[in-house]
C-alpha cells in the first residue's frame, strides 16, 4: 500500500506513507526525510534505479522535498548524498537527533513530525537560494543547459558546481531525470510509447527506449504491466496505476 498528498506546510514537498516492500525506486530528482518504525533516515538523490528492501521495514513515512530544497534543510550538499541512504545521526549530532526522534514518535502521524522537523530546520535556513527553483523549471520546460546559465547570468562551469550541491549532478543529468518522470507519468495515462516519446521530448521511440534502460533499469513496457493491477493487461489503460501499488518513481518509495 502506498499513499501520498501535497504537504501542508513544506512548500513544495510532498508527504507519503507506505507498508510492505514495495517496488524499485527511481531517480526523481528529489531527497526524502524519512521515518521508519521509530528511526530518521534520509534518502539523497539518486542517479539510477535502487532495489526494493534496500533500507528494511515493514512501516514507512516521508517527506519528499522538492528537487534543490533538501540541502538548506540538512546543512549537507546533495552531492555528499547521491545514491545514498544515511540514518540522520550520520549528518547531525547524536544528542539533536535523538530530541528530534523522540519529537516526531508523539506524533500519531509520523507524516505531521516529519513536515514539523522540516518547517522548523527551514525557517532557521532563512530565505531559500531561487537558483534551484528557476533551473528545475526551466529543465522542465525543455530549455538547454546553455540557454538556462545565460538567463540566469552565470557560466555553464558555475552553473554545474552549484547544481551538484542542489541537486546531487550536474543539470544535464537532472534534466534527463525529470523527462523520465515525465514519460512515466504520461505512460501512466495510457500513451502509446512512440506518443510518450514524442510529448517527453525524446528524440525518438529509440532514445526513449535507451534512458529508460539506463535510469530506471528496465524497459518501459516492463515497468507499465509493473503497475498495472492484478489480472488486467500489461498495456497501461487510462485508469493509470493500481493504487495498492507502491509507485516506483524516486526516493519517494522506501529509502
Amino acid at each position: 500500500m502506498y499513499e501520498e498528498a501535497p504537504s501542508r506546510s513544506v512548500p513544495g514537498a510532498v508527504v507519503w506513507r507506505a507498508r510492505g516492500p514495495g517496488g524499485p525506486v527511481l531517480p526523481d530528482g528529489c531527497m526524502d526525510l524519512l521515518w521508519i518504525e521509530g528511526r530518521l533516515l534520509v534518502a539523497g538523490p539518486d542517479t539510477g534505479p535502487h532495489p526494493a528492501g534496500e533500507v528494511p521495514g515493514r512501516s514507512f513515512a516521508g517527506l519528499r522535498l522538492a528537487p534543490g530544497t533538501a540541502p538548506a534543510l540538512l546543512g549537507v550538499p546533495a552531492r555528499a548524498l547521491r545514491d545514498r541512504r544515511v540514518e540522520l545521526a550520520d549528518l547531525w549530532p547524536g544528542p539533536e537527533v535523538r530530541r528530534l526522534t523522540g519529537r516526531t514518535a508523539r506524533y500519531a502521524d509520523p507524516c505531521a513530525g516529519l513536515e514539523a522537523l522540516a518547517r522548523t530546520r527551514l525557517d532557521a535556513a532563512g530565505p531559500p537560494d531561487p537558483l534551484p527553483t528557476e533551473v528545475t523549471a526551466r529543465l522542465r520546460a525543455g530549455q538547454p543547459v546553455a540557454a538556462i546559465a545565460a538567463a540566469l547570468g552565470i557560466g555553464e562551469r558555475r552553473l554545474h558546481r552549484r547544481s551538484l550541491d542542489a541537486f546531487g549532478y550536474g543539470p544535464r543529468t537532472l534534466g534527463r531525470v525529470l523527462r523520465l518522470q515525465r514519460a512515466l507519468a504520461l505512460t501512466r495515462r495510457g500513451l502509446a510509447q512512440a506518443e510518450v516519446a514524442y510529448a517527453a521530448g525524446y528524440a525518438d521511440q529509440a532514445h526513449l527506449a535507451r534512458e529508460v534502460r539506463a535510469l530506471a533499469g528496465t524497459t518501459l513496457g516492463a515497468w507499465a504491466a509493473a503497475q498495472a493491477p492484478s489480472g488486467a493487461p500489461a498495456d497501461p489503460g487510462p485508469a493509470g496505476a493500481n493504487s495498492e501499488t507502491w509507485q516506483p518513481s524516486g526516493s519517494r518509495t522506501t529509502a
